[in-house]
């Protein structure tokens, strides 16, 4: 058995700043930009790897959420404590320069940790926590 993750999802409150971090400084290629209503979702991923995709996502559109859950949700995120999703890259130390010249919020430069892993983060305009690892 063969088990992918295909999707997953992280919320956004400005599209136009989500897509300037996720594409112009990032990098990463617009899959899909659905809009209803005064909502969009924007689907986006590395261009080397069609099979994941991170869907940046309204936090508006749940219609199962009551208005004072909605306002939790958006002031978590404001906190920068609601998402969260680690990256990984051969080269950490060119990616983080990259984000730290494109204005990405630093929360940590490029640093060996103390369980084996070198990573570094930042958050992205919504307020998600954004790691990233280093993969060798």
């Amino acid at each position: 058995m063969d088990i992918t993750i295909h999707y997953t999802f992280l919320p956004h409150t400005d599209p136009e700043a989500s897509l300037a971090f996720y594409r112009d400084t990032l990098g990463f290629e617009v899959r899909k930009d659905v809009g209803y209503e005064n909502m969009r979702w924007i689907t986006v991923g590395p261009p080397n790897h069609p099979e994941t995709s991170i869907v940046l996502n309204p936090p508006a559109a749940d219609p199962t959420i009551s208005d004072e859950e909605r306002n939790t949700i958006l002031e978590l995120m404001a906190k920068g404590n609601y998402g969260a999703v680690t990256l990984a890259t051969d080269d950490l130390d060119g990616l983080f320069a990259r984000l730290e010249a494109g204005g990405a919020e630093v929360l940590q430069e490029p640093m060996d940790q103390d369980y084996g892993v070198r990573d570094c983060a930042f958050r992205d305009p919504a307020g998600n926590l954004i790691r990233i690892n280093q993969t060798s």
